[in-house]
């Protein structure tokens, strides 16, 4: 079973995002990395683009496939992490430490329509 960490929200196209305060840091969870394998490449946003919830905001290639990033969130990007450019691979090495982006949050409502670690759980049990 993939890692899946509590205090999280979690997307059905399995990014998360950890809030503190007015920010959110989002990535992929463990269970991504484990279905994309060797991650060779991470396309990121700039730092002031606007994210929209449920929309794509990069993508993630690996060995064996590419998988387009989804926003969990609406917001304005405030950083990227950009140790990811030249270590993509961190992304395998712990998913859930390594966020992609760090996002001013717009509308904190939006998280309501994520899912908490247990829900999460039963959802990638379900995949």
């Amino acid at each position: 079973m993939a890692k899946v960490i509590e205090g999280l929200y979690y997307s059905e196209s399995h990014e998360f995002i950890r809030v503190e305060g007015e920010f959110g840091y989002i990535g992929i969870t463990d269970y991504a990395q484990h279905a994309l394998g060797n991650v060779v490449y991470v396309d990121m946003p700039e730092v002031d683009d606007e994210v929209e919830a449920g929309e794509e905001f990069g993508a993630v290639e690996s060995v064996k496939a590419a998988s387009d990033l989804i926003s969990p969130v609406s917001g304005t990007v405030v950083e990227v992490n950009e140790a990811l450019e030249d270590q993509p691979e961190l992304l395998n090495a712990d998913a859930f430490e390594n966020w992609i982006i760090k996002v001013e949050l717009s509308d904190k409502t939006e998280l309501d329509n994520l899912m908490e670690a247990a829900e999460y759980e039963a959802f990638c049990e379900k995949d």
